[in-house]
């Protein structure tokens, strides 16, 4: 990634996904922000979704309850998955 900082926790999201599933041929600025993941959207799969929840996990250190059944509309667009981040960093960062 030639050195830029992504600045927005969608933009760091954005890189995150591309990073992870190794996304040549796209960009992180190229995914909208409420683009469809999935399907007719960008098109990931249930193990993009796996290796995505992952490094969300390790990087943002959100738990991610498999168990959820809102799940997959956190994982829906860019700005959805931003949000459940947001979400759940909030109280930790309230508390001190």
């Amino acid at each position: 990634m030639e050195g830029r900082v992504p600045k927005t926790l969608e933009d760091r999201i954005r890189t995150l996904i591309v990073e992870t599933l190794n996304l040549e041929d796209i960009k992180p600025e190229d995914i909208g922000l409420d683009e469809a993941l999935f399907g007719d959207g960008l098109g990931l799969d249930s193990i993009d979704a796996l290796e995505i929840g992952v490094e969300i996990q390790k990087i943002f250190g959100v738990k991610i309850d498999t168990q959820d059944e809102n799940l997959s509309s956190y994982f829906s667009s860019v700005r959805a998955l931003a949000e459940f981040v947001g979400q759940r960093q909030e109280p930790q960062e309230q508390a001190s």
